[in-house]
């Protein structure tokens, strides 16, 4: 194994809008690639042709791409193994699905869902295996003759896995050890159905990892219970010596712990579960996804990063290439990991700092535009955006902490207006226009200084003048040092507003 070049998959099925579980699982298998020099492949598992969903491949390729996460090949990107497209590969299924029969590890059965509900209500904890497959209508109680007969009538068929009792068999999982499960407890799962011509899962999992030279599975803790037949059936394919090895994720779980983190938690807390917005093509739903959130790709990639993995230290901050260094899967939990939300807001406050102030002022142009603000000096956007972007979580928030920057105060706040606006604050805003008209340059420190010796000068309480004057640049009681927002509107508009207030409130 350890001379064979590393080849990881990320499987989704194109069945809806990713799960943030899902991109978690897809980052680690990345990390895990690029750590060990090796290649991962983007492979589309549709073989649930009831449960396609148009649009939701092209939705998978679109998430990865914002992330930053990049395929070696695969679906939408070509290579030398595909096609990656399980729905694409019938032929090559159906090959290993009569290895199986003909060599009596697996047979074909005939019952229909109401016969095997009959069953369920007749036989407590019904499950289809050695104790009860000699009570159905299948290969092994019917003759050859008459199980051929019955698929040339056309009747529908499906192919199981012929799995022998009291067997223990032994999983090697990079994270949890050897996990040991008793073959007793795994039914006969359903390898092929003649339907749609196609195999489960399992099958064509096997056969693909196997065709395209996979070394190490790593996938969420809910394939754990699978594994034990996989297990089985690269054995019974006679690919035991190639069999890759496995890890199992830790579960994502709801943020109070206590069971699987689902969408409902996010609607129910207000945070997205998936990474791009997604429109139900059927139902005409909209579900909100981190990128529209106003959620930095780099943040989500290290908030998902530390979901159930360490980096042996107390690093919180983590590029791309530094998680790449680092990630090692014996620093991954084995318990499930409680879905801190906050933690994620908390990251992106942390990357918005990180980014310069152009890239902020670039995303935050089209939320001003969304409120009215157009052809704004880009320069200026930018200006503000360094000055204020350590106050949000989200880029969107900027409007609610700048609006002032770009649109004068039309009214002024009521309660602030009664707790700071004095009586002398008219006149002595006026003098304050008529000294700052003076004024020049119109810069922070200078003109700090210069209005705050003219306040001492006239024996004006510095507070009451402050106050005042920031209710007449903001319209409330709010904003950053009030001489940094003088020298960003300018002087011209500083003296208007200063203007406009003592006219409106007197």
């Amino acid at each position: 194994m350890s001379e064979r070049k590393v080849r990881v998959r990320f499987a989704p099925s194109p069945t809806g809008p990713l799960h943030i579980g899902g991109v978690r699982t897809a980052l680690y298998n990345y990390l895990f690639a690029k750590q060990q020099g090796g290649e991962l492949i983007l492979r589309i598992e549709d073989t649930d042709s009831q449960r396609f969903v148009p649009g939701a491949e092209e939705y998978i390729i679109e998430t990865f791409k914002w992330l930053g996460i990049k395929f070696d090949e695969g679906a939408g990107y070509g290579g030398d193994y595909g096609p990656y497209r399980q729905s694409e590969r019938k032929v090559v299924y159906r090959k290993y699905v009569d290895r199986l029969l003909d060599a009596g590890l697996a047979y074909i059965a005939f019952d229909t869902p109401e016969e095997l509900e009959a069953k369920r209500k007749e036989i407590p904890n019904f499950q289809y295996d050695a104790s009860t497959r000699m009570l159905m209508r299948n290969s092994l109680t019917l003759s050859s003759g008459e199980t051929a007969s019955i698929i040339d009538a056309g009747e529908r068929y499906v192919v199981r896995i012929k799995i022998e009792p009291d067997e223990d068999i032994h999983v090697r999982d990079l994270i949890r050890g050897d996990v040991v499960i008793n073959s007793s407890i795994i039914d006969d799962k359903v390898l092929f159905k003649s339907a749609d011509n196609l195999p489960t899962y399992h099958l064509a999992n096997i056969v693909d990892d196997r065709l395209m030279k996979i070394t190490h599975v790593i996938r969420g803790e809910e394939w754990l219970s699978s594994a034990p037949l996989h297990v089985l059936l690269y054995r019974y394919l006679g690919w035991a010596d190639t069999m890759p090895a496995f890890a199992h994720l830790p579960l994502l779980l709801k943020p109070e712990g206590g069971g699987k983190l689902s969408k409902r938690d996010g609607d129910r807390l207000g945070f997205p579960v998936f990474p791009l917005e997604w429109h139900d093509p059927k139902s005409g739903e909209v579900s909100t996804g981190y990128r529209e959130s106003g959620y930095l790709p780099e943040a989500v990639v290290n908030f998902l990063a530390l979901l159930g993995w360490n980096p042996g230290n107390d690093q919180e901050l983590m590029t791309m290439d530094e998680l790449i260094k680092l990630f090692d899967l014996n620093h991954c939990s084995k318990s499930g990991a409680k879905f801190d939300y906050e933690k994620g807001k908390w990251f992106n406050h942390r990357y918005i700092q990180k980014r310069s102030d152009r890239d902020i002022a670039e995303m935050f142009i089209p939320v001003l535009e969304s409120h009215g603000v157009n052809g704004a000096d880009p320069a200026y956007v930018e200006k503000v955006a360094g000055m204020m972007k350590e106050r949000v979580n989200f880029v969107p928030e900027l409007w609610e902490q700048t609006y002032y920057f770009f649109i004068a105060p039309d009214e002024y706040d009521e309660k602030t207006r009664k707790k700071r606006w004095k009586e002398d604050s008219a006149a002595q805003l006026a003098e304050l226009a008529e000294i700052l008209s003076r004024r020049e340059p119109f810069d922070v420190e200078g003109t700090e200084e210069y209005v705050k010796a003219w306040i001492e000068q006239k024996g004006y309480h510095l507070g009451n003048v402050m106050n005042a004057v920031r209710l007449a640049l903001v319209g409330q009681g709010i904003g950053p040092q009030i001489f940094h927002i003088t020298e960003a509107v300018g002087k011209e508009e500083t003296l208007r507003r200063l203007r406009r207030a003592i006219e409106v409130l007197g």
